[in-house]
């Protein structure tokens, strides 16, 4: 068996927290609201084109993480166009974030955190960066 690529990721939260998740990630990062299946819990389905990339799910009354698990999670990465409107979201929305250019890779990456302190990058193509984040 080999791994063919990331289906998606969840979020667990409870209701008040998975509704300010939702709206965070669907207007300043992009993705869109779509089916999802009807499982007996709430939450959403955000997707990227086809994909359903994040899965919020609603977290049980009084559901805990075991005390043994260890949360290593850093942050997640998406691949994204129009650098220039997403700043502008970003900054509309007061969200406070840090970018850098890649020489390497020759992309712009936006790093910021999510209502709940996840870590959130976006990368963005060459043709997206601004000439001014390229090094001299």
């Amino acid at each position: 068996m080999s791994v063919i690529g990331l289906n998606h990721y969840n979020l667990r939260a409870d209701r008040a927290t998975l509704d300010t998740l939702r709206d965070f990630y669907v207007n300043i990062v992009g993705l869109e609201p779509g089916y999802r299946p009807p499982f007996q819990s709430s939450g959403y389905w955000l997707y990227a084109g086809a994909q359903a990339i994040l899965h919020l799910s609603e977290a049980r009354p009084g559901e805990v993480r075991p005390a043994h698990v260890v949360n290593t999670f850093d942050h997640v990465a998406f691949a994204c166009a129009n650098a220039a409107d997403v700043e502008r979201r970003l900054t509309d929305a007061q969200v406070r974030y840090s970018r850098t250019y890649v020489p390497l890779t020759r992309q712009l990456q936006l790093f910021f955190t999510d209502p709940a302190g996840n870590g959130v990058e976006l990368n963005f193509a060459e043709a997206d960066a601004n000439p001014a984040d390229k090094p001299g």
